[in-house]
């Protein structure tokens, strides 16, 4: 890795060879080097993503102001209707649809949510599972509206989403995401290694000395802090990111799948039909539901056919966590299968948070606040590092790569480490090997035109 520096010693010592450097030494100035070189790589797009992503941490108040008209009644008075009846008012407006699921409101002033098939228009806006969702007024069974929507979420929610992963650009632009995601642990293990390693009062690490410092030693100052104080919210949301992306995700799925740590999937045997006798209906599903201990916000999926059961699960965000699953039986209404958020392995558990925090519905306010926060930060961050490479924009000539310098057996651990680490995160091989491939032409060059001044 080439670095380009003003070299201020005089002509005749210009060709004098340097001591090489000690092991410790040599790490730190490769730690620096990525450090700058990634940092400024990935800055651009890690900018884009703190920006859509501080948008979509505040997606419910947005969901809600947007669609305020669909998602809450008019008057939250009276007695709800039967979850049956509302799901027959849904189906007689749209008969050529079947019912997916239903969602009953947990707070009264909510309308229920009565999910219908849409193959019409499967594909729509890049995704295959787009449904239809009609929003009922429990107390009066009026259709408040419907929203195409997909996996639950409303047009802003979805359009947020995919804004802040791919920018709308479908497969290819998640690339710019799991670029960032990759990148992002080693530009910060990189910054913690330079400010950690040096020497200063210990209050200093985390509150930058402002008074009686200027110019680039004041911003140093303050972004080291700065980095110090996001360090562990930029490496969480780094890995949640990447156990959903192209490359790297199918890396975690694969680990995953080796220490069997999926998320269990409710399994109930085949019910048995009566000659006679009708299926019970979904209040009295949601009736053994709630029997069974479930609470919060349920989704029903209707029996997939005359032998199976209902499934209803919990599917309300925050902590704790609610994870919770039963089949029910549709004549008998009779749990038959269930799968408690205990029985999930801790790997399954892990993500669920993490995904959770990622998208700031962990914690409610408190979360989102704290994303917000982190995207403001960063922001700060990135900003004060292009100011430092500003006032000291590489002049002069050409110096070996970094990784020149290292002693053999700190190269072979350096090398071991990035191929295993580009194996695990794909996008970081690839942009890596390009990385090199260009900083080994630069270096010919440079030094080609070093000779030819010299001489």
């Amino acid at each position: 890795m080439s670095t380009t520096t003003t070299d201020p010693s005089p002509p005749s010592e210009q060709n004098v060879p340097r001591p090489a450097p000690t092991t410790r030494v040599a790490l730190r100035l490769l730690a620096r080097r990525v450090h700058f070189l990634a940092g400024v790589a990935i800055a651009p797009f890690l900018a884009v993503l703190c920006l859509t992503g501080f948008a979509y941490a505040f997606t419910p108040q947005l969901t809600n102001a947007l669609h305020h008209h669909e998602l809450f009644v008019d008057s939250a008075s009276g007695s709800r209707q039967p979850v049956a009846t509302q799901i027959e008012v849904a189906l007689r407006a749209n008969p050529a649809a079947e019912l997916k699921a239903v969602i009953p409101p947990v707070d009264v002033d909510r309308t229920t949510q009565v999910v219908l098939s849409m193959s019409e228009s499967a594909g729509h806006a890049g995704h295959s599972t787009v449904t239809r969702t009609v929003y009922v007024d429990p107390y009066t069974n009026r259709i408040n509206g419907t929203l195409a929507t997909v996996s639950n979420r409303p047009p802003v929610q979805t359009w947020l989403r995919e804004f802040h992963g791919n920018l709308h650009l479908g497969e290819v632009g998640r690339l710019y995401s799991e670029f960032v995601a990759s990148w992002l642990p080693i530009v910060v293990v990189g910054g913690l290694v330079l400010w950690l390693g040096q020497r200063r009062r210990k209050r200093e690490l985390l509150v930058p000395k402002l008074r009686g410092t200027t110019g680039r030693p004041r911003l140093r100052g303050l972004h080291g802090a700065l980095g110090l104080w996001l360090a562990a919210g930029l490496l969480a949301v780094s890995v949640t990111g990447l156990t959903w992306s192209n490359y790297a995700g199918a890396r975690f799925d694969q680990a995953i799948d080796a220490l069997d740590g999926r998320s269990p999937s409710l399994t109930a045997p085949a019910v048995a039909v009566p000659v006679e006798g009708l299926p019970i209906t979904v209040d009295r599903a949601l009736e053994a539901a709630a029997s069974a201990g479930l609470t919060g916000e349920l989704t029903v999926t209707p029996p997939a056919a005359a032998d199976r059961p209902f499934k209803i699960a919990e599917t309300s965000q925050g902590w704790p966590i609610q994870k919770d699953s039963v089949a029910v039986d549709p004549y008998l209404g009779t749990v038959t299968g269930r799968v408690n958020w205990d029985d999930y392995p801790l790997t399954a558990k892990l993500t669920t948070i993490g995904i959770q925090a990622h998208s700031g519905t962990l914690l409610g306010p408190a979360n989102q606040i704290a994303m917000a926060l982190l995207a403001i930060g960063t922001l700060v961050l990135l900003a004060v590092g292009y100011r430092m490479w500003w006032q000291r924009r590489p002049a002069g000539r050409t110096r070996a790569p970094v990784w020149r310098q290292l002693p053999k057996p700190a190269l072979i651990a350096v090398v071991v480490g990035t191929v295993a680490l580009g194996w695990v995160l794909p996008v970081l091989g690839v942009s890596l090997a390009v990385f090199l491939v260009f900083d080994a032409v630069n270096t010919r060059v440079f030094d080609a035109v070093n000779t030819r001044v010299r001489t």
